[in-house]
């Protein structure tokens, strides 16, 4: 048996759909999808992964936060490779001007919600995140998604460290539109990580028909002895 028909794909959502709704284009029938509790916290999410996925070598597929666990529980699995989108691995790039300046205003945007204050929460986090200002004609539309960004796990403080994925094969896609992931991307490369640019999707370059072809060259290497 080949390494190709022994390796277990499994795909970890970001901070909004989970499971396969996550990764629309992925057309593999043995593709396996995590779809992590709602309510998890990071350091579960990462003892779920440890415990559900022992034995067998892995290929994993982590879209933004879902980095974050996915490398916690790394060391304790048979990684063959890691492919991570857009990883939001803050942690290995404090101090860098664009990440201290995005983790200052969620700070500040998450004080504003924990006292009621919900619409100035978003009024900083949507042109933050998804860009454009708040507008009160859409709030009415935007409130549910303002209130789950409100109280969704942060990607920082869990003790992440670049030399981590040392050991690992790795590749890191980023779209190019933004520093942090940018930088989060070139620190990784620094450590060995294969670091490739895919504009045109923004935070999700899985969604690009060229993507197939970055994880496709990506999984002959590990393939070469």
């Amino acid at each position: 048996m080949t390494r190709e028909t022994t390796l277990r794909r499994v795909h970890i959502h970001g901070g909004g759909r989970r499971g396969a709704d996550a990764w629309p284009h992925v057309a593999d029938p043995r593709a396996i999808f995590v779809s992590f509790p709602a309510d998890a916290s990071i350091e579960d999410q990462a003892e779920e992964l440890a415990v559900e996925f022992r034995g067998g070598p892995l290929l994993v597929f982590a879209h933004s936060i879902g980095a974050v666990p996915a490398v916690l529980a790394a060391h304790r699995l048979e990684v063959a490779g890691l492919v991570l989108l857009e990883p939001a691995l803050y942690d290995i790039v404090r101090g860098d001007a664009a990440v201290e300046r995005h983790i200052g205003i969620v700070t500040e945007a998450r004080a504003r919600a924990a006292v009621g204050d919900l619409q100035g929460f978003w009024a900083m986090m949507r042109p933050l995140m998804f860009g454009g200002p708040f507008d009160a004609g859409r709030w009415e539309d935007e409130q549910p998604v303002a209130a789950h960004w409100a109280t969704t796990n942060l990607p920082w403080g869990h003790g992440m460290r670049a030399r981590m994925l040392d050991a690992i094969p790795t590749l890191v896609v980023t779209g190019g539109w933004n520093d942090e992931y940018q930088v989060i991307g070139e620190t990784l490369a620094a450590h060995g990580a294969e670091h490739r640019v895919l504009p045109g999707a923004q935070h999700r370059p899985q969604d690009l028909p060229g993507f197939a072809d970055i994880v496709a060259d990506f999984e002959m290497s590990l393939a070469r002895p």
